[in-house]
């Protein structure tokens, strides 16, 4: 596997997030939903990462929106025929280092608490239950996570 910073405004790119959006929709009411759109992922503050196999295909990716207070992971995502192979924890980490060289100290995430995978693979990669942070607000379905890495 291959992972880089690319953009997100490419078809099989679009077609990652669009499957995400196909997993995660059916499993929380909209309020619940609070992934980011194309236009914000391609945002210069915004780390895109994209995960190819070695024909080229995209089959995972991942973000982190940066501000001066921390970084924001969102859209991971892995393909279920790649899942299993630590590819979301390479994913993850590929994201840090990305962030961490750019002055970021912690990432902060929130993500569904049906997301059993999910957490299990962020806990497993370092990440603490915190407070809702940012424009979030307690919410039933949320469970929020965050990371020094420093």
């Amino acid at each position: 596997m291959k992972i880089d910073l690319e953009s997100p405004n490419k078809p099989e790119i679009l077609a990652l997030i669009e499957a995400l959006d196909a997993y995660q929709k059916p499993l929380y009411p909209p309020e619940s939903h609070h992934g980011i759109d194309i236009m914000a992922l391609a945002m210069p503050h915004v780390l895109f990462a994209v995960a190819r196999n070695n024909k080229g295909k995209a089959v995972g990716c991942g973000a982190i929106s940066l501000s001066n207070e921390y970084g924001e992971l969102k859209r991971m995502y892995v393909m279920n025929e790649y899942r299993g192979q630590g590819l979301g924890k390479q994913l993850l980490t590929f994201l840090e280092s990305a962030a961490r060289l750019r002055n970021c100290t912690h990432v902060l995430l929130e993500t569904g608490y049906l997301q059993i995978e999910a957490l299990t693979l962020y806990s497993r990669c370092g990440y603490k239950p915190c407070d809702p942070f940012g424009n979030y607000i307690n919410d039933p379905n949320s469970i929020f996570m965050k990371k020094q890495i420093t």
